[in-house]
C-alpha cells in the first residue's frame, strides 16, 4: 500500500495535480489514526491521495469525496480500487458548494471534514461545513498560508492577490470567532483545524 501511495504521489506531482505536500500527508496520517473518525467528507479528491491515506488511518471510517475535474475523478476510482478502499468511499463528481450544499439538505453531518478545495473559496465553504459537523467534529483545512504569502507583508503579485486576499479574510475569521476554536499548524502549506465550541 506504502508503494501504491507513493507511485501515486509520484504521478500526481509529475503531472501538476495538487496533492498534500509531505509533512501534511504524514500529520493528515497522524491526527486520523489519534482519532478514529468514522463519517470524513473530504472536499478535493485530486487523485485519491489524501482519501487514501485518510481511510487507510482509519479501518472503520467512510469517505465521502468530491471533485470537481473529471480526468481527476476518474483516476481516483481506479486508486481507490487498487487499494481495495472502494467499498469505504463515495465519489461525487461536481463543484464542491454545489455539492455540499445538496449533502446539507439530506442534514448529513460527518466528524472530520477535510477541505482541500479551491483556496480563494475557503471563506464560502467553511460556514456551511460547520454546520455538517458532528458534535465535536473537526474542519480541517488545507493550504491555509499558502507558500508563506498569507502572513508575508511581500508584494503578492497580481495573479496571486484575490486569492492570498481571501485566505487573509478566512484566517482572520477563524482565528476571531468566539464559538470556534482555531488551531493553525505551520507545516506543510499550512493547516487549520477548526472546532466548533
Amino acid at each position: 500500500m506504502e508503494q501504491v501511495l507513493q507511485v501515486l504521489e509520484k504521478y500526481a506531482r509529475q503531472n501538476n495535480i495538487p496533492v498534500l505536500l509531505d509533512d501534511s500527508a504524514k500529520f493528515l496520517a497522524n491526527f486520523v489514526e489519534k482519532k478514529q473518525f468514522l463519517d470524513i467528507l473530504e472536499i478535493g479528491t485530486a487523485v485519491g491521495y489524501s482519501g487514501s491515506i485518510m481511510l487507510l488511518a482509519s479501518k472503520n471510517a467512510y469517505l465521502t469525496t468530491i471533485e470537481k475535474n473529471e480526468e481527476s475523478f476518474n483516476k481516483a476510482i481506479n486508486t481507490f480500487h487498487s487499494l481495495g478502499l472502494n467499498n469505504r468511499v463515495t465519489q461525487v463528481l461536481g463543484d464542491g458548494l454545489e455539492q455540499i450544499n445538496k449533502l446539507k439538505v439530506e442534514n448529513k453531518k460527518y466528524d472530520l471534514i477535510f477541505l482541500d478545495g479551491p483556496k480563494g473559496q475557503y471563506i464560502y465553504y467553511y460556514p456551511v461545513l460547520l454546520k455538517m459537523l458532528l458534535p465535536g467534529g473537526c474542519l480541517l483545512v488545507d493550504n491555509v498560508l499558502f507558500k508563506g504569502l498569507v502572513r508575508s507583508n511581500e508584494d503578492v503579485g497580481h495573479k496571486k492577490r484575490a486569492m492570498v486576499t481571501k485566505l487573509r479574510k478566512f484566517l482572520s475569521e477563524i482565528e476571531t470567532r468566539q464559538d470556534l476554536k482555531t488551531t493553525i499548524h505551520e507545516i506543510g502549506d499550512g493547516i487549520a483545524e477548526i472546532y466548533l465550541k
